[in-house]
């Protein structure tokens, strides 16, 4: 199969370009704002505990997270996967536009804005990146498909018949590993904590929901990376281990412990008038 070669600019007014990239990401932050939004305002998910934030505050709290998924995006694909950049071209940090946006990175700098927002707001950080990343897989949709559209991000060569040739990559056939990961760090994930979150309701139990959606990426990328073509300038590490592997094994063990801890605690007494979850539903 041949790359479809879709073009990376939507429009295109004299100098101003709009990409779709661009709004891959606008599309993220929106679509995981309303969703948030809708979480907080359904008392039915809040059975044994109230939201721990109101709209307003998500309101409030999108801006800050939008700062944190941009610095940290960018300083994490220096960081970790350009940085000769640093001393060879630190104005190309700048450039955004250009390209270049790490999810760990980002990942840090939504941490960061989320636990700076927590404690200005004297808001529980770990009942807070609940609701964060419950919305987190919209984007991770959004974003893979914009890397498809780019052109970027391949994959490894496959004999597999739905292997596609890319521009820039050779004429091996590759696998689509943009396609791969928004099928599974974005439809596959954002099933599995609305499940958690709706019919689990483990938006109760805090970082449950947090430690699932660590753990859930992690194992996620840590396999994909097996089909992913490593960046070329990246070094030969042993084992056969990428970039991708060795950042991603973190959050499987943060997760795991997370899930482990919030389902051990114990549950406050349910609030009144709230409706409780069917047996079948109730955390564990």
């Amino acid at each position: 199969m041949h790359f479809p070669n879709i073009d990376p600019v939507l429009i295109q007014i004299g100098p101003f370009a709009i990409r779709w990239y661009a709004l891959a990401y606008v599309a993220a932050i929106l679509l995981g704002w309303r969703y948030v939004v809708t979480m907080v305002r359904n008392p039915k998910l809040w059975t044994f505990r109230a939201a721990p934030a109101t709209a307003e505050q998500v309101d409030d709290l999108i801006l800050w997270l939008t700062l944190g998924v941009i610095v940290g995006g960018r300083l994490g694909d220096v960081l970790f996967y350009r940085t000769s950049l640093i001393w060879t071209d630190p104005v190309e940090i700048l450039k955004t536009w250009h390209g270049g946006m790490s999810f760990h990175g980002g990942a840090i700098g939504v941490f960061v804005a989320g636990l700076a927002f927590a404690r200005a707001k004297k808001i529980d950080p770990l009942r807070l990146g609940d609701i964060i990343v419950a919305a987190e897989p919209i984007g991770g949709f959004f974003v893979r498909i914009a890397n498809f559209i780019n052109g970027e991000l391949w994959g490894r060569p496959t004999t597999l018949p739905w292997g596609m040739v890319f521009p820039d990559a050779g004429p091996l056939p590759r696998h689509p590993s943009q396609l791969y990961e928004a099928a599974l760090e974005g439809v596959v994930l954002f099933c599995l904590l609305r499940w958690a979150t709706h019919r689990k309701h483990w938006l109760n139990r805090r970082g449950v929901v947090m430690g699932l959606f660590l753990a859930g990426y992690g194992l996620i990328r840590i396999s994909l990376e097996n089909v992913r073509q490593p960046d070329y300038w990246m070094p030969t590490f042993p084992f056969g281990l990428t970039m991708g592997m060795m950042l991603s094994a973190p959050m499987v063990a943060i997760g795991a412990w997370l899930v482990w801890r919030g389902l051990k605690e114990p549950l406050p007494a349910a609030i009144e008038g709230a409706e409780a979850p069917k047996a079948a539903d109730a955390p564990a």
